[in-house]
């Protein structure tokens, strides 16, 4: 099969190993196969896995053996983490048979991720996203050293209080007391492209429900508006709690679904959340001879004219 595609709760993946798919991943091949309407579609692709010998990648030394993943987000930026990312490719690597134990490590861009399958079909997995940081030249954002707690950020007129955070990528959330798809899409752009992120930032919309649930609205660095995200969970989850508005382990809901996370006294999150997988297929000979082409070539079509131009 050239491609496998998965879900966590909505937010969908392509799966292109490069074991059995021989294509170079640009940016204007990633946008193709990633559309809705001229590609296969997805919230992004997961390329892997790659063994290699000693070599450097994200600033590591891989060694013989370790599995490493990357990630393609749909506007052909590559992302340094995603939990959902991560389970989607740990339930192919499983599904596979690529790996058989139920406990292993995988290589991100960010790091290194401890995956643990919590039931024989690989539908419920949990993943160690690490430490999160509030330090302003970890996320980075611009300004002076700090950690980025309850800021004003004015966007359209109307001033929001943000918290800011690392977990391996960056995440801006904002609390508010009612939370929409409609204003996700209206703010999130504004924000992701804020000059004061200088690497672009992931959004969360947080609405407190009690203790221990939370609802967030989320649009992606890259992506988009978005129905569900594991780091974009964990990243608003660790906000309410510096904010002291949660408890350590929060479900968090989004419109794909929940998922569960668990903070410990040191900001060392886990998460726990489900995965489905979609479909195997090919692409077809026409689709191949695009992505095969000049790489600097349009693959997908111009714009129509405007009406005002025909004349």
């Amino acid at each position: 099969m050239d491609f496998y595609k998965y879900h966590a709760l909505g937010n969908d993946y392509i799966v292109i190993d490069p074991q059995k798919t021989k294509v170079e991943l640009t940016p204007k091949r990633i946008k193709l196969i990633c559309h809705r309407n001229f590609g296969v579609g997805s919230d992004g692709i997961l390329y892997g896995p790659t063994r290699l010998p000693k070599n450097l990648f994200g600033g590591q030394v891989i060694e013989k053996g370790e599995i490493r993943l990357r990630i393609f987000n749909p506007d052909g930026s590559e992302a340094e983490k995603s939990g959902n990312g991560i389970r989607i490719f740990s339930k192919y690597l499983y599904d596979s048979k690529i790996i058989t134990k139920k406990k292993f490590k995988l290589h991100t861009l960010s790091g290194e991720v401890k995956v643990q399958i919590l039931n024989d079909a690989a539908s419920l997995i949990k993943v160690d996203m690490g430490t999160v940081t509030f330090q302003s030249s970890k996320i980075p954002i611009e300004g002076k050293l700090r950690e980025v707690i309850n800021e004003s950020l004015k966007i359209k007129g109307r001033e929001y209080k943000i918290t800011c955070l690392s977990i391996g990528n960056p995440h801006c959330v904002i609390p508010l007391e009612e939370i929409s798809e409609e204003l996700a899409k209206e703010i999130g752009p504004k924000v992701e492209n804020h000059p004061l992120f200088p690497n672009r930032i992931n959004v969360q919309l947080l609405k407190v429900i009690d203790r221990q649930n939370i609802k967030i609205e989320i649009w992606e660095r890259g992506a988009g508006y978005t129905l569900a995200s594991g780091s974009s969970s964990c990243a608003a989850a660790s906000a309410a709690y510096k904010l002291g508005l949660v408890d350590r382990n929060i479900n968090v809901h989004m419109p794909g679904g929940t998922i569960i996370v668990e903070i410990d006294n040191q900001n060392y999150v886990q998460m726990i959340g489900p995965v489905s997988s979609v479909a195997e297929g090919n692409f077809s000979k026409e689709f191949w001879e695009k992505l095969k082409g000049n790489p600097s070539t349009r693959l997908l079509p111009k714009p129509l004219p405007s009406a005002n131009s025909i004349k």
